[in-house]
Parts: C-alpha cells; structure tokens; sequence
C-alpha cells in the first residue's frame, strides 16, 4: 500500500469516524469464511456497516478526527473490525445474538454517544442501552397515562352522574 492509498483510507476512516456516533470495535479473527459471511449478512439486515481494517491507518485517523476516543486506540491489537450503526446497542444485540453459534466477535471496545466503554464484559451494559426510538415510545407512553386516566374518569363519572339525575327524577 502507498502512502497516498494509506493517506486515503486514513481521511475516508476519519470522515467515517466523525460521521457516526456509535461506533463499535470488535475482534473476529478465527471466523472461518462461512461464519464470516453469515457476520456480514447479520450486519447488513441490522443496518451495520461492517470493516476490518490496520490498527495503525486506525489509530491514526481516531487522532485525526475530532472526537475524544480516550482509551480506545489502546484496544488496536491483532485483528480490529469497525462497527458502525444509527442505534446505540444494535451492535451488540448483534454480537450477543451472534455469540450463541460462536465465541466470537470479541468486544474490544466501543464509542456511544460520547461514552466510551473497554472491554468485552460491558457487553450486556450496551446491549441495555435504549435506543433513540425506545426513549421516545416510552416517554410517550408516560405523557399519554394521565390524560388517558382523565378521560377514562370523565367517561366512568359522566355515566354515574345520569343514572344518579335519572334515579333522582323518578323518585
């Protein structure tokens, strides 16, 4: 590889890197080219861009880009894939799901929304985080229960009330 081809994935990492705000590092050396293809069709469903690259081009564009990735560039040994998703725990839904046919991919590390987590025993924390959608359905759900409780009691009281005037104007 030149330096102008090394130059290039660099700036397209970087651009990549800045672009997303979920971003996953994960380990799937060992994968044989079946398992590897399955990994890549499960990516593809989820709406995950999947790519290995050079720990060092890697490393190199993290420092470029502007984001803080704290200790992150310390996890780039032996083989890195990028994990790049819109949803902050589709990756390692993913991986958990993947996990059950294979012991791998590893969890190197990942960037969510700024926090930065190391290590594969912070797998299930990612895989807990809600998404964007979730948050929004939830908080819905909330605003809505009390108006429903209102005019649930509107609609209960309005019926006592004219069965207790029709009782009271038969008497």
């Amino acid at each position: 590889m030149t330096r102008e081809e090394k130059a290039t994935v660099i700036k397209d990492l970087t651009t990549q890197l800045a672009d997303s705000n979920t971003i996953y590092v994960a380990d799937i050396s060992g994968l044989d080219a079946g398992t590897t293809s399955d990994l890549r069709r499960a990516c593809f469903k989820a709406n995950i861009k999947l790519a290995v690259v050079k720990n060092t081009l890697l490393a190199k564009a993290m420092e470029a880009s502007e984001k803080e990735f704290g200790e992150l560039p310390e996890t780039l040994k032996g083989n890195t894939s990028l994990m790049f998703s819109e949803v902050a725990n589709a990756p390692a839904k993913l991986i958990k799901n993947f996990r059950k046919k294979s012991d791998k991919p590893l969890l190197k590390g990942a960037f969510v929304e700024e926090a930065i987590y190391i290590g594969d025993e912070n797998l299930d924390a990612l895989v807990s985080i809600k998404s964007k959608e979730e948050m929004i359905g939830e908080i819905i759900g909330l605003l809505q229960s009390p108006a429903k409780n209102v005019i649930s009691g509107l609609k209960s009281g309005g019926g006592k009330i004219a069965g207790i005037l029709k009782t009271l104007s038969e008497r």
